[in-house]
Parts: structure tokens; C-alpha cells; sequence
């Protein structure tokens, strides 16, 4: 180690003076290399690229070209040129949702982080997620009034953590290389891998990444993650020229010495400070052993469960009310199986009066003792009402205590068994409520010829008519409902109509006595959004509006106002994807 040491010391004082040379010659020969870069190209034209264009002086020395220096480079001083390169970061290519690259240039900062808090203290449907996920990763420029672009890519950042789709935040991450830029959102990813004891998934992060790590908690991992993957140079070369520039952290350099082989001596601290200090303190003893308790963080919890290292509660004792009062929490917090929790109250032990009249019985234990008699005579139950009855007994004596899923997947195999036919009427409501049918299941399209919009006319809106035939085709829809006193247009069939004319079909002008536009439904504030081609923040306060709703569940005036928005604003991709939706008649 001293020699890595002596040897790091002498690679750092090589690199100061190459510094120093590179300082000197440019102070001699002052080129601006962004302007020799235009020069080269038609002064008309934009240049953009994805913020991992940025050039990085000490990358193109030629002092070392391997990931390892220039990650040690880096530490020693941060000599990234400013580039004049319009950054651009973000998933989704603006034309493939019919969105432009300056869909943010129009909008107001302060108006843009008001919409964001809300947003973001709301729990959104999978509709509205959708469509928030398109509107802020589409690449597209920054919005520049009253918001730097670092508060945006903030914005970004925290909607990512909250919503936490991994994959997303994965293909997110390493598209852009932005690491750095988003280390709280990169923690965030690690973290839940590491929770999940998936260290291969974790370490994965850095594989696209080329760009130096600057962010303490992200280095020591990147640290770790070397090791574990056999570079032990490399990781000892990275951590030797952060201590000579002042790094120190007692905890971490214990447990990465012994990692490295350096001491045998086993360091029996654990930290709970984060979850990597966790899984370092379980790594490093092969006799790690660590009971929870009610203080314990949710994601030591879940760490702790997909590690296997909570085998210590299968023989706990049914006297231990406290440790048992633990389980029911981390079953809560969905970080401990149900099965486990309902095998400890099976061990508790009650007489044959008790469990004869539990009904009356359990009133007089203490809670848990109770939930545990409850589930013994559940099991014992052989009348349908009976068991009913008291399995809403036990769901109440859970939701009593804030304990309320942990009786969740158990409850719904209980009432799976049962004949939602012969169950009494006060109980159907508990019946309903906790059998949680599946209605996210997609559903069949039902074609209905004699409405409009039900009818195979909507297959426009999928790409599968061409335009002549729509055009005669609703023509002469629109010729036999003028007919046809006994039909008038719904709204939906505006709002199919509506989005026709939007695209261009031509309806002829004889059919415009059918129906009435309202314009005042649109709201104020949309409008004017879509006036000041503000497309973004217009598609921000549309992901608002559908909120927690499904979108085939809202209301047709809120649909028209939304798909009249996105028509104003031609956003047809997404607009098409939400008709497909609203319109259609579902089996």
C-alpha cells in the first residue's frame, strides 16, 4: 500500500506540471478553439449536442488515455472548457410525438416550478405519468426565463425520484451521461438496487458513463463497485489521489481495506447512515448479524429481506410482542412477507373457549394477540358468512393500528375463494373493496356502426384509413344522421369531428348546423399557454388536469378541452393515443 501510495504521490506531482505547462503555453497563445470550431461551419446553422459533447482538456492529453487517469486527473482540478454547445438532454426525439426542440423557449420559469410542485405532490395515474415522462424527456432546448438550466434539470431530476420508473431513470442516466449533473437522482438508483441486493444492477450505472465522478457518495461506490469487479489498481488509485487532496472518511477507508486485503482485523461498526455504509458493515463481516426495530429506515428493511437477513424473526418468540409489533411494520411497508407474519401468529397458543367465541374473546387480549386468535379461528372457519365476518374483523383490527396492508395479499386469497354470489349485502362493500379485481387488463375494442364515434371511423386516429376514404366516409356518416332525427351529436362525436377537421379533412360546410362549439371550456390559462406556443408548460398543466384519473374515466367536457389543446398545438401523436382511448367502445 505505501508504494501505491509513493507512487499516486509522484503521478499527482507529473500531473501538476503538465497543468502548469498547459497553463503557461495558453497564456502565451490565447485561441478561443469555440471560435476556430465556427469557422469550419455555415454561421447560420445551430449546433447542438447531448451534454456529454462537453470537451474535457485533460481527457485529450497524452499523458494517460485509460478511464482510470482520467477519472484521477479530474480529481486533482476540473479543467472542462465551457462549451458554447446548446445542451441537450432528454430521451425522446421532439418529431416522434409531433413536439419542437423549442417547446420550453416561450415558457415562464417561476410558472414552470409552480406547475412542477404541484405536480409532483400529486399521485398521478398511469395516463397522466405517461404523458409527464414525454413532456419533460423529450430533447429540447431550456427554457431561459427566470430558470437556470441547473433548476430545470432539478425539475427533471426530482419528477424521475418520485415517479421511480428505474428503467427509465437507467436509459435516462446513461443516454446523457449526466452523472454529475444528477447525483441525487443517480444515489436514488443505486440505492434501490442496492436495496434489492441486486450490486451487479447498481454498479451498471457507471458502464456508459466516460466523464469523471465529482460527487463523494457516487465515488466511493464507483470505488467499491471496482473492486468487487476484480480492478483493484484502478480503485486504489482513485481513492490514493482523493485522500492526497484531502478526502476522509474513517468508515469507508476501514471497510475497503480489509476489502483490499490490507488488514485482516474485521471492523464490527455499522452504520446506518445510508445503505451503502449498510452493505459495506454486512460485506466486510462474515458474521453479520443486525436485528431492525421500529426506528430501522424502510430501505435497510427491504435490504435486510432481499438479503436474506431476517431468518433471526423465524424463531422469535411469541412472548417478544415488541419484535412481533416490528414484523407487522416492515409487512406494512410491504418489506417483509405476509406469509412470515401469519406463520408467527399461528405459534401462539389458545384455548378451545377462546377460539370457540374469539368473536368476543379477542376483544379482551392485547392487539397482536388478537389479530393472532382472529386468524386461527379464520383458518378453522368453515361457514362462508362466519369466516366474512371475521376476516373483516382482523382487516379492521389491522387498519386500527395504521397496519392496514399488511393484511393485504392474505385477505384478497381468503375472499378469491369465496362466491361473491352468496355473500349477504353488508358485507359486499368489504367483499368489493378488498378483492381488488384486476382492471388494468386491456380491453377489447367493440366496434358500434350506428355512433360515430364507436364506430371504425376512429381507426383514422390509428394510422389505418387513408384520407379520401375518412373524408367520404364521415361525409356520409354526417348525411345519414341529418336524416336521422332521433340522433344528435355527443360530445365525443365533436371531439372526433373536431380532430378530423383539425388534420385537414374537409366536412362539408352543410353539416355545420349539427352541433356548436363552446369555446369558453378551455381554461384561461391553457389558452393562453397555446397562444404563446407554450407547448410545454400547456402539456404540463394537461398532465395536471388528468391527475390521479384514468383518462377513460373523465368526464367529456374535460376530454374535449384537452384534445381541442393538443389540436390548437398539433400534437397529433400524442393527441391520437388519448383519442384511442376516450373513443372507442371497450368489452
Amino acid at each position: 500500500m505505501k508504494n501505491s501510495k509513493l507512487l499516486s504521490k509522484n503521478f499527482l506531482f507529473i500531473i501538476l506540471i503538465l497543468l502548469t505547462s498547459l497553463k503557461a503555453h495558453s497564456s502565451e497563445k490565447p485561441i478561443d478553439i469555440w471560435k476556430a470550431n465556427e469557422e469550419k461551419n455555415d454561421q447560420n446553422s445551430e449546433t447542438i449536442s447531448t451534454i456529454d459533447g462537453d470537451n474535457n482538456l485533460l481527457k485529450e492529453t497524452s499523458i494517460n488515455k485509460k478511464k482510470t487517469n482520467d477519472e484521477a486527473l479530474s480529481i486533482v482540478q476540473d479543467t472542462s472548457l465551457n462549451s458554447k454547445n446548446t445542451k441537450i438532454i432528454g430521451l425522446y426525439d421532439p418529431q416522434d410525438y409531433d413536439l419542437d426542440i423549442n417547446m420550453w423557449n416561450n415558457s415562464d420559469g417561476d410558472q414552470l416550478k409552480d406547475l412542477f410542485k404541484r405536480i409532483t405532490k400529486m399521485n398521478l395515474s398511469q395516463d397522466a405519468s405517461e404523458l409527464m415522462n414525454v413532456s419533460i424527456l423529450i430533447n429540447a432546448h431550456y427554457p431561459k426565463k427566470n430558470i437556470t438550466e441547473k433548476e430545470f434539470l432539478r425539475l427533471k431530476s426530482d419528477w424521475l425520484i418520485k415517479n421511480s420508473n428505474f428503467d427509465l431513470i437507467e436509459k435516462y442516466l446513461k443516454k446523457n451521461e449526466i452523472i454529475n449533473e444528477n447525483p441525487k437522482l443517480t444515489k436514488h438508483f443505486i440505492d434501490h438496487y442496492l436495496s434489492e441486493s441486486k450490486l451487479e444492477k447498481a454498479c451498471d450505472i457507471f458502464s456508459a458513463n466516460s466523464k469523471p465522478i465529482t460527487n463523494d457518495y457516487l465515488s466511493k461506490f464507483k470505488i467499491y463497485c471496482l473492486i468487487n469487479a476484480g480492478k483493484i489498481e484502478e480503485a486504489q488509485l482513485i481513492l490514493d489521489l482523493k485522500k492526497e487532496l484531502g478526502f476522509k472518511d474513517r468508515y469507508f477507508e476501514k471497510k475497503i481495506d480489509y476489502l483490499l486485503g490490507y488488514t485482516s482485523n474485521i471492523d464490527n461498526s455499522i452504520s446506518q447512515k445510508s445503505i451503502f455504509d449498510f452493505h459495506l458493515a454486512h460485506k466486510t463481516n462474515p458474521n453479520f448479524e443486525f436485528e431492525p426495530d421500529e426506528k430501522t429506515a424502510k430501505i435497510i428493511w427491504r435490504y435486510l429481506s432481499s438479503a436474506n437477513l431476517l431468518s433471526s424473526f423465524k424463531q422469535i418468540e411469541i412472548t417478544e410482542l415488541d419484535k412481533i409489533s416490528n414484523i407487522e411494520k416492515a409487512v406494512h411497508n410491504k418489506n417483509y412477507s405476509e406469509n412470515e407474519l401469519f406463520k408467527v401468529y399461528m405459534r401462539f397458543q389458545f384455548n378451545i373457549n377462546q377460539l370457540l367465541n374469539a368473536e368476543e374473546s379477542y376483544k379482551s387480549l392485547s392487539n397482536i394477540e388478537a389479530r393472532a386468535l382472529l386468524y386461527q379461528k379464520i383458518l378453522l372457519e368453515s361457514e362462508m358468512i362466519e369466516k366474512l365476518k371475521l376476516l373483516k374483523i382482523l382487516k379492521n383490527s389491522f387498519k386500527k393500528d395504521n397496519l392496514t396492508n399488511a393484511f393485504d395479499i392474505e385477505l384478497k386469497e381468503f375472499l378469491e375463494e369465496i362466491d361473491p354470489t352468496e355473500i349477504p349485502d353488508n358485507l359486499t362493500s368489504f367483499y368489493y373493496t378488498n378483492i381488488k379485481l384486476d382492471n388494468n387488463l386491456p380491453n377489447e375494442i367493440k366496434y358500434n356502426n350506428d355512433v360515430m364515434h364507436q364506430s371504425r371511423l376512429i381507426n383514422y386516429f390509428n394510422g389505418d384509413y387513408a384520407k379520401s376514404k375518412i373524408e367520404k366516409d364521415v361525409n356520409n356518416f354526417l348525411k345519414k344522421i341529418k336524416k336521422n332525427k332521433k340522433y344528435s351529436l355527443s360530445k365525443k362525436d365533436v371531439i372526433f369531428l373536431e380532430s378530423l377537421k383539425s388534420d385537414g379533412i374537409k366536412i362539408s360546410d352543410k353539416f355545420n348546423d349539427l352541433y356548436v362549439i363552446n369555446e369558453s371550456e378551455m381554461p384561461t390559462d391553457i389558452q393562453i399557454m397555446i397562444n404563446n406556443n407554450e407547448s410545454g408548460a400547456a402539456l404540463l398543466r394537461i398532465v395536471e388536469v388528468i391527475g390521479q384519473d384514468k383518462l377513460e374515466r373523465m368526464d367529456e367536457d374535460t376530454i374535449y378541452f384537452i384534445i381541442s389543446a393538443l389540436n390548437q398545438l398539433n400534437i397529433d401523436s400524442i393527441r391520437n393515443k388519448i383519442l384511442f382511448k376516450v373513443l372507442p367502445l371497450k368489452v
